[in-house]
């Protein structure tokens, strides 16, 4: 089992991820925050299997940096 963390990458991607808190920490807003932009669909995230109460979610890199180019921490999603 490798454990994904931003200073390791996986072997056949070679792809950094992010943690919810991460994120959070970095554009410096609350975990809940971050957990409704994925929910909502307005920040992509991978869904990791979980056992606990609380669904864990990776954040890609280049999302990261996509939300942060755009300079809004605090991305609206789009309505149908």
């Amino acid at each position: 089992m490798t454990i994904i963390t931003p200073t390791t990458t996986t072997e056949d991607t070679n792809d950094t991820y992010y943690t919810v808190h991460e994120v959070a920490h970095k554009l410096r807003v609350d975990d809940t925050t971050v957990r409704r932009w994925i929910k909502s669909g307005a920040l992509p995230a991978i869904a990791l299997p979980h056992t606990g109460v609380r669904r864990s979610y990776r954040i890609a890199k280049e999302e990261y940096d996509k939300l942060v180019a755009t300079g809004n921490s605090a991305p609206m999603p789009v309505l149908v």
